[in-house]
């Protein structure tokens, strides 16, 4: 029996790259002047649910973001490497979102595509580093979840079998679908693009993604599958006081790119002498001890 999955994914800038206009004046990343990548935990999560696809024939991946138009990229990503489908969450009343408030969009758009049996996401997104959004998903839908996940073993009669990474080493966990998984960037990374699925999805793209003069356009009326679901706040029946700013209670104080460098150096060799001088001065900072 096939299985309904929808793998959670976000378009991130690329925080390797943070530079004095990184913010805007309200707190909020200014996502435009950043270059924008998937979010590298997510790949990983598509890799699970792509291996659960082959594993289960009949299954259905569908790829879930939110975003500005543009992160329709992330969809189109995941169609180049096995995925079904996909659903962009794209409004100004999204924008701004804390995980809160990302927490209760994605919720709203799950209850929206209905029956789904599996949600993997990636167990955090760089651009934030919490960590929260995926069981706040799990929490709002009333559904089991299993966080830390390095590989999805095995799903059979209605139940996942999880190897997960927790401190001290790694457990093998069960949970009854429907299930939230996270996944580590420890899990196996995602398999590279389709060269035969890219030339099929290259021109797919959401309607807001369009100027309306592309050279191809006439193929979005012969090829429906080249038109990317795109929904709004009220599309998904979404409350816009629980959405973006509005919905989010917390709010960011700056964004800085911190470069460690050292002062000074100091060369040691292997002697005794030399060793035992470190750990005396290191006793002494208060570095270790």
């Amino acid at each position: 029996m096939g299985l309904n999955i929808v793998v959670l994914a976000k378009q991130v800038p690329d925080t390797r790259n943070v530079g004095k206009d990184a913010m805007k004046a309200d707190g909020t990343i200014n996502r435009a002047a950043l270059p924008a990548i998937f979010n590298p935990e997510d790949l990983n999560a598509l890799e699970q649910a792509l291996r659960l696809k082959e594993q289960h024939p009949g299954s259905t991946v569908g790829m879930l973001t939110m975003g500005p138009p543009r992160a329709g990229e992330i969809i189109r990503q995941g169609l180049y490497r096995g995925a079904d489908t996909g659903w962009l969450l794209t409004d100004r009343l999204f924008a701004g979102a804390d995980t809160l408030a990302t927490s209760y969009a994605l919720a709203t758009a799950i209850k929206k595509i209905g029956k789904v049996d599996v949600v993997i996401g990636g167990r955090q997104a760089i651009d934030g580093d919490t960590a929260q959004v995926g069981p706040q998903v799990a929490q709002k839908l009333g559904l089991n979840q299993v966080t830390y996940a390095e590989e999805i073993l095995k799903i059979e009669n209605g139940v996942a079998t999880i190897r997960r990474h927790i401190d001290g080493g790694v457990e093998t966990v069960e949970a009854p679908l429907p299930v939230v998984i996270t996944v580590n960037g420890s899990a196996a990374p995602c398999r590279p693009c389709n060269a035969r699925l890219v030339m099929k999805y290259k021109y797919a793209t959401c309607p807001m993604e369009r100027t309306g003069d592309e050279p191809w356009k006439a193929l979005y009326d012969e090829r429906p599958y080249l038109t990317l679901n795109q929904w709004s706040v009220a599309d998904v029946d979404g409350d816009p006081e629980q959405c973006g700013l509005s919905g989010s209670p917390t709010k960011v104080k700056t964004v800085q790119n911190i470069v460690f460098q050292a002062k000074e150096s100091k060369t040691l060799t292997s002697s005794d002498e030399d060793i035992d001088g470190m750990i005396k001065e290191l006793l002494d900072e208060k570095i270790i001890g």
